[in-house]
């Protein structure tokens, strides 16, 4: 099933149990997967058309009144185009907003460069007080949920709309700001977020086969960052590779490295967008492109391991 179907299913039991719950769409409740929670509750779900900014300060009201809005766009319509509504009307007054980040980094692929954003976790990162989830598959998704509503301040969820591969199954717990540690390896450390996890686990499958131990963790939660798990893992393995689908500028790498430097110096490496404008292309060629593919993951891997 499609993320954005296990979305608004899971978001529709939640509706159901809480009625403080409230969904905000700005022209894209039908690509977002959102249309149906309009039927099923035409009084807690808003449009507010093409107006990113004016929904944010909407949802804020909505917070300030006791309620728990869902505002949602593509992920750089929801940060970085309504940065300083976020900074002043909900970071600043601390307010209970959950905004939905869809299609980041290359995934946003045919819908254009104008549409894409390397840069959504860095904006988020440097607020104050929001919590950040970055999602690799459907079955984390609805299991956050619940958490997500719970959270007390402001949070910002990113992943893909289509996407329908799983990694985890039914018996996957979710735990808000802690690693998932998928590998136990000695001879290098491998943290992926998001969609990257799964070229991470391709990565450390044919890396084992040549006898490399991967320590590898899942990290769905950039902000706040499970430093603990990062510094013992940094700590047995002496060589840390971050692949994350973002800018390396300001995202999960910064935040694994600003770690590092201040509990553990390691040396460092990363599968990231290296300081690259966005284009147009389908999500095979995109990754190759940018070198965010399993193969990079790889190499990178092996040359840090090689060095002295």
């Amino acid at each position: 099933m499609e993320l954005r179907k296990e979305y608004a299913g899971e978001l529709s039991r939640l509706m159901r149990q809480n009625d403080k719950i409230l969904v905000l769409d700005a022209d894209l409740a039908s690509a977002g997967g959102t249309k149906p929670l309009y039927a099923e509750f035409p009084d807690r779900c808003i449009e507010v058309g093409i107006a990113e900014a004016n929904m944010v300060c909407i949802a804020a009201g909505l917070a300030a009144s006791g309620f728990i809005p869902f505002i949602h766009s593509f992920a750089p319509f929801s940060t970085r185009r309504i940065f300083d509504q976020i900074a002043v009307s909900v970071s600043y007054s601390e307010q209970n907003v959950r905004i939905i980040g869809f299609d980041p980094g290359v995934h946003t692929t045919y819908n254009g460069g104008t549409h894409m954003s390397f840069e959504d976790i860095a904006c988020m990162r440097a607020l104050c007080n929001v919590a950040i989830l970055d999602i690799t598959d459907g079955i984390q998704l609805r299991k956050a949920l619940p958490y997500i509503v719970e959270h007390k301040g402001p949070m910002y969820i990113r992943f893909v709309r289509k996407q329908t591969d799983t990694l985890y199954d039914e018996g996957y717990e979710f735990h808000f700001g802690k690693a998932d540690k998928l590998r136990e390896g000695k001879d290098i450390t491998v943290v992926a977020s998001g969609t990257m996890l799964f070229d991470a686990v391709k990565a450390a499958d044919r890396l084992e086969k040549e006898g490399v131990g991967v320590d590898l963790l899942g990290i769905h939660t950039v902000k706040p960052l499970d430093e603990e798990a990062i510094v013992s893992s940094a700590r047995k393995t002496g060589r840390v590779l971050v692949a994350e689908n973002h800018s390396i500028h300001g995202g999960l790498y910064s935040a694994v490295c600003e770690t590092l430097a201040a509990q553990a110096p390691t040396l460092s490496d990363a599968v990231a967008v290296r300081d690259r404008n966005t284009q147009v292309g389908s999500l095979d060629d995109l990754k190759r492109d940018y070198g965010l593919t399993s193969d990079d993951i790889y190499s990178r891997a092996l040359g840090l391991i090689a060095r002295k």
